[in-house]
């Protein structure tokens, strides 16, 4: 499920654009769409779990790692989406195209579980929201959440644009949410700009949200997705249209994704005004909900669970099409999105039968994926790095340098947690929970 191509209608106007003949704020909007479906993985219910457990066990103290994920994300969304505009290619394709062939196959069973790990948070948020809201069955909001889900991918189908607005309408219901929680919620501020700019660990428990925090916010189906969604969007006819597509998308990257992590820290910092000081176990989304009721009034909670619904439905989407992309690209092999939708239920349907805690599930799913992170991360570098794939577009040393930078500090952090796993004492942090 690549990116299809616009309406004749759109891709005409956006042809004037390139050409010179169109101006004005409004031109910007018409390459809207990619990274508006890509952010979603930002903030899906992965997001909310990890979110949730930082602000009430450190209060602001970990906003340095939600600040510092999504300046990496940012990177690297906007190197996928150059691999796709420059190469028409998206980053599965190019792997099966460039690597040999055993390697091609572990990548894709890689990607395929980060794939199902994404899967898992995002409809169990969906379900868990409906659940509170309506007081449904677990089991039930599962299943409404479901049928929504393959209304939102029935649309896909019809074309990306209905998607991209159905989608962006979602974003910005979470986004109004949670700036509604930050007036509702006494923040302090102060405490918030200190830890977004200082970097703290207060502990071994510290470190294992953080990586939590990121697997959350640098999603592996994300970077493989937006190449996909800007591979054959809008054929670039020559340099000059390529340059004119990676200024619109890398301003699409920068707005969409700063949006995304001001709504992941609105998050922490909802959580550590309403619950750090005296409910600082709260740790699971339904406690919260039901927390936040005496605390912030039935209001907030609402809020919240709205934003949680909100997430849920439209990641899910998101990560299906992902899915498949994934699985095309790798292996050229091609099933109906209803029955890739229909697997990747199963394990939630699974955690949730044999009583497993939910928030839990969402949070170890995030480890996950940020464990299996490096694949995309790395094969992303290798491919915008070589002039013989981009040409002119290859990274310069700076952008390559900032790349290096992300990927180390994600591999460093993801070691650290795997020593500690084994009880290998860290210098400063202490082992165990």
């Amino acid at each position: 499920m690549s990116g299809q191509p616009l309406s004749e209608r759109t891709l005409a106007a956006i042809r004037e654009v390139l050409a010179g003949r169109r101006q004005g704020p409004g031109v910007m909007l018409l390459f809207a769409g990619p990274a508006v479906i890509a952010s979603i993985a930002y903030m899906d219910p992965g997001n909310f779990a990890t979110n949730i457990q930082a602000g009430a066990r450190f209060g602001y103290t970990l906003l340095w790692v939600v600040l510092m994920a999504n300046l990496i994300a940012m990177l690297f969304q906007a190197l996928s989406a150059k691999l796709g505009i420059v190469t028409g290619r998206n980053l599965a394709e190019m792997c099966r195209l460039h690597l040999p062939r055993g390697l091609v196959g572990g990548l894709w069973l890689i990607s395929e579980v980060a794939a199902m790990a994404t899967d898992l948070a995002e409809f169990l948020g969906g379900a868990i929201g409906l659940s509170l809201l309506f007081g449904l069955p677990l089991l039930a909001g599962m299943a409404v959440t479901a049928i929504v889900t393959y209304g939102l991918l029935w649309l896909g189908g019809r074309g990306f644009r209905p998607m991209e607005i159905i989608i962006g309408g979602l974003v910005g219901t979470i986004g109004v949410c949670y700036a509604a929680e930050l007036f509702i919620a006494r923040v302090h501020w102060g405490q918030a700009v200190l830890h977004a700019l200082l970097p703290v660990l207060p502990d071994a428990q510290a470190l294992t949200v953080a990586v939590g925090i990121i697997g959350a916010t640098v999603m592996p189906h994300a970077i493989y997705l937006h190449s996909g969604l800007t591979q054959a969007r809008v054929p670039a006819r020559n340099a000059g249209e390529i340059r004119k597509l990676l200024r619109f998308s890398n301003a699409e990257v920068v707005v969409a994704l700063a949006l995304a992590g001001l709504v992941n820290m609105a998050m922490v910092m909802m959580a550590s005004a309403a619950f750090h000081a005296g409910h600082s176990d709260v740790a699971e989304i339904g406690t919260a909900y039901h927390t936040l009721t005496p605390l912030l009034g039935g209001g907030a909670a609402a809020i919240f669970l709205i934003s949680l619904m909100a997430s849920g439905i439209s990641s899910s989407a998101v990560g299906t099409m992902a899915g498949q992309m994934i699985m095309q690209g790798f292996m050229e092999f091609h099933i109906p999105v209803w029955l890739r939708r229909l697997v990747t239920m199963v394990p939630a349907f699974i955690v949730v039968g044999l009583g497993v805690n939910s928030t839990e599930a969402l949070v170890l799913s995030q480890v996950v994926l940020s464990f299996a992170l490096p694949v995309p991360m790395v094969t992303l570098v290798w491919f915008t790095r070589r002039r013989d794939i981009m040409g002119s577009f290859a990274n310069g040393r700076l952008t390559d340098a900032a790349a290096f930078i992300g990927m180390a500090v994600i591999l460093l952090l993801n070691a650290i947690l795997l020593l500690q796993s084994f009880g290998v004492a860290i210098p400063g942090l202490p082992v165990g929970r």
